[in-house]
C-alpha cells in the first residue's frame, strides 16, 4: 500500500503578466550644435541634453509597476537648453533587456545613452529627408544595446501626424509636441562588455538582433583585436555556400536565421584568445556593432620547498618558494615569520626573486628565495610564502617549519657519561663516612 497524498498537487506558478510602459533615458545627443550646424566636416561633435522614450515597451508585471505612468512630453516653451525629445516606438522590435533599463534607478544601475546621427537617406528633394539616428546604451552592470531609429520621411503616413515645422536641431519634421518621432528598425545587444574564462575553458561571447519587417539581415561577423592586430574568427554572408569559421569558434547558423542569436562559442581556451572581441551585426542599410573584452586568467601553483628544516648551528639554510603555471604576469610574493612567542606573523624582507619565466601555453613561473642564518633564527618557527594574484579570490599561503635543536647522539653519549661518573663519586663519598 502508497500513502495517499494529502491534498491536491500545488499548480506550477504562473509567469507575471506582461504590461506596457514607457521608458524615458536620460541620454545626449553628439553630432550637432544648437543651431543645427553639422561639425562633422570640422572632425569635431558637440553633447546636447536628450531623452529617449521607448513607447509601450513590454515588461513583466511582478507587482511592482503601480507608480509606472505614460510619459507626458513637458509642455512649458522650450528654450536652447532644453533636452531634445526622441519617441521610440518599438511595435515591430522588442526591445531586449527591458526590465534593466525600467528598473535601472531602482537597482543602482546607471545607464550611459547617447543618440547620434546614423546616416541620412534623402528620399526626394526639398527639407523634408528620412533621419536615421543610433542609440547606443549602456548599464553599468555590463549590458549593452544598441537601436536603429528611424525617423520621419515625406511621403510617409509619420509625416500626416506632423506640423509643417522643422525640428530646429535637426532639420526634420517634429510633432506637435515638438518632438523627433522615430521608430526602431534594428534592436542589437550584449549581456556583457567583458568577460573572464580559465584556461582550457569554453565561454560564451553573447550577442543578439532583431529587425523589423522593413529590415532584413545581411551579415554577421566576428572579429578579434589584440595588441594592434585583429583578424576575422567567423564570418557569414546570406546567399553563401556557409560560414567561414576559425578553429575553436562556433556561432549556432540556425539560430542565428531563427531567432537573431548571434552568439560566439570558444572552446579551449589559451592565452592567445585573449583581446577586444567585435559582434558586427549588417543589413543592406546599417550595421551594429558590439565590444566584449575577453581577459584570460590562470591561478598560480605554490610550493615551498624544503617543507621542514632542522636547526643546525652556524649554517646559512634557503627556502624556495615556487610559483608556477600563472597568467597574467602580475604576482605579489611575501613572507613571513611566526614563533610560539608571536602573536602575529612577522613581514620578511632578505628575500629575493629569480627572473620571469614563461611557459610554452604563455604562463608564467618565478621563484622568491628566503635565507635564514642560523645565527638570528629562533626554533620552533613557521615561514610562509604568501602569494595574490588576479586569478585567486584570496591569497594562497604555503608554510615551512623550523624545528628546534636536537642534542645529537654523541653529545648524549658525553653527557650520559659524566652523568654516571658524577652519581659514582657521590654515592662513594655517602659510603666512606659511614
Amino acid at each position: 500500500l502508497f500513502p495517499l497524498p494529502k491534498g491536491p498537487a500545488k499548480a506550477p506558478t504562473p509567469a507575471p503578466p506582461f504590461r506596457r510602459v514607457d521608458i524615458a533615458l536620460a541620454c545626449s545627443y553628439v553630432g550637432e550644435d544648437v543651431s543645427g550646424l553639422l561639425h562633422a566636416s570640422r572632425g569635431l561633435s558637440s553633447k546636447h541634453p536628450a531623452t529617449l522614450v521607448l513607447r509601450s515597451i513590454g515588461v513583466r508585471d511582478d507587482g511592482n509597476l503601480d507608480d509606472v505612468t505614460e510619459y507626458k512630453v513637458p509642455q512649458e516653451n522650450p528654450d536652447p537648453s532644453s533636452p531634445m525629445v526622441f519617441e521610440a516606438s518599438a511595435q515591430s522590435v522588442s526591445i531586449p533587456h527591458a526590465e534593466s533599463l525600467l528598473h535601472a534607478d531602482c537597482d543602482g544601475e546607471e545607464v550611459n545613452c547617447e543618440i547620434s546621427p546614423y546616416s541620412s537617406q534623402r528620399a526626394g528633394e526639398g527639407p523634408c529627408h528620412t533621419s536615421w539616428f543610433m542609440a547606443a546604451l549602456r548599464l553599468s552592470n555590463g549590458i549593452s544595446i544598441a537601436l536603429v531609429l528611424r525617423g520621419p520621411h515625406c511621403g510617409s503616413r509619420e509625416k500626416e501626424e506632423h506640423d509643417a515645422a522643422l525640428y530646429p536641431k535637426l532639420r526634420i519634421p517634429m510633432s506637435k509636441e515638438e518632438t523627433v518621432l522615430t521608430t526602431v528598425e534594428f534592436q542589437s545587444s550584449s549581456r556583457n562588455t567583458s568577460l573572464h574564462t580559465h584556461l582550457g575553458g569554453s565561454v560564451t561571447l553573447d550577442c543578439h538582433f532583431a529587425l523589423a519587417p522593413s529590415s532584413s539581415f545581411s551579415s554577421l561577423e566576428w572579429r578579434r583585436q589584440h595588441q594592434g592586430s585583429g583578424r576575422s574568427l567567423f564570418r557569414y554572408q546570406v546567399g553563401s555556400t556557409g560560414p567561414a569559421a576559425q578553429p575553436k569558434v562556433h556561432v549556432d547558423v540556425a539560430e542565428l536565421l531563427g531567432s537573431g542569436d548571434a552568439s560566439l562559442s570558444l572552446q579551449g581556451v589559451s592565452v592567445g584568445d585573449e583581446g577586444t572581441y567585435i559582434c558586427l551585426v549588417s543589413t543592406p542599410l546599417h550595421q551594429a556593432q558590439h565590444i566584449i573584452q575577453l581577459h584570460v586568467s590562470e591561478p598560480p601553483r605554490v610550493h615551498v620547498i624544503p617543507a621542514v628544516v632542522s636547526f643546525e648551528r652556524d649554517v646559512m639554510t634557503t627556502l624556495s618558494c615556487n610559483i608556477a603555471g600563472y597568467y597574467p604576469l602580475d604576482v605579489s610574493v611575501s613572507w613571513t615569520q611566526k614563533t610560539p612567542e608571536d602573536d602575529a606573523e612577522i613581514p620578511l624582507s632578505n628575500t629575493r626573486f629569480s627572473s620571469h619565466r614563461q611557459r610554452q601555453d604563455g604562463t608564467y613561473s618565478i621563484t622568491s628565495y628566503l635565507t635564514i642564518s642560523s645565527a638570528t633564527a629562533r626554533a620552533p618557527a613557521t615561514y610562509t610564502c604568501h602569494v595574490s594574484h588576479v586569478a585567486l579570490a584570496e591569497p594562497i599561503s604555503v608554510s615551512a617549519h623550523l624545528k628546534a635543536p636536537e642534542q645529537t647522539g654523541s653529545e648524549g653519549l658525553v653527557g650520559g657519561f659524566i652523568a654516571t661518573v658524577i652519581f659514582i663519586v657521590v654515592l662513594f663519598i655517602v659510603l666512606r663516612r659511614r
